[in-house]
């Protein structure tokens, strides 16, 4: 990785994305961050990282933004909220991924969730009927990303917590195991993936080897 370019990261104004910036800056990585509103913006700034403005379903601004200097890799966390119907989960990450292609990024890390496309076996009948909508939209988005031809990793997290990492969570390609993760021990999963070739081109399911629900012996795939 050149010193000369960044790390695009969308989604880091909260959550899983916010984790993962701090765990960038920890790696001394030069970090480019799209944001949607200014709310965090300050905050990010102070952390030492670029801040760009657009909305990931604007096509044209994802693309103005990321066709600027170099971007190694691409990171993105975002989904959740609704858009006048429009769920960034699928189309805001489909922008993205097409930019990336455009921009001859080296790597994408896509952050979906355990019960999107195979790993559905993973999670209860009542957990599925409350996420089903995101989930689609979520596997949409993986496949997009697969079909892109861009070296990817999709990391499935389980249920998210907030608390501070525990260094037990692990990555899968088993996609029948479920529990939950702290968001901090995802970002650092994520950080992993970012710099191992091992983690190329695989869907990884993320849980904390302590907090596993179901099946719990699986083979655990070393990112080092």
């Amino acid at each position: 990785m050149t010193d000369t370019s960044y790390i695009f990261l969308a989604g880091a104004s909260r959550g899983v994305g916010r984790e993962i910036a701090k765990c960038l800056v920890e790696q001394n990585q030069k970090v480019k961050a799209l944001l949607r509103s200014e709310a965090s913006r300050a905050e990010l700034e102070a952390m030492g990282i670029t801040v760009v403005m657009g909305d990931a379903l604007d096509v044209a601004a994802v693309e103005q933004v990321m066709l600027g200097e170099p971007i190694h890799a691409v990171i993105s966390t975002i989904g959740g909220l609704p858009k006048e119907g429009d769920r960034a989960d699928y189309l805001g990450n489909k922008n993205l991924i097409d930019a990336a292609v455009k921009a001859g990024v080296q790597k994408f890390i896509l952050v979906s969730s355990i019960g999107s496309g195979e790993s559905v076996v993973a999670i209860p009948p009542q957990a599925l009927e409350t996420l089903k909508p995101v989930l689609i939209e979520k596997e949409k988005a993986e496949k997009h990303l697969i079909e892109s031809g861009l070296t990817y990793t999709v990391i499935r997290p389980g249920g998210l917590k907030s608390e501070p990492a525990t260094g037990n969570g692990v990555v899968t390609e088993d996609y029948k195991v479920a529990g939950t993760i702290h968001r901090a021990d995802v970002a650092q999963l994520v950080c992993q993936c970012l710099v191992s070739d091992a983690a190329n081109n695989k869907i990884l399911s993320a849980v904390d080897r302590q907090m596993m629900y179901g099946q719990t012996s699986f083979e655990e795939l070393s990112l080092t």
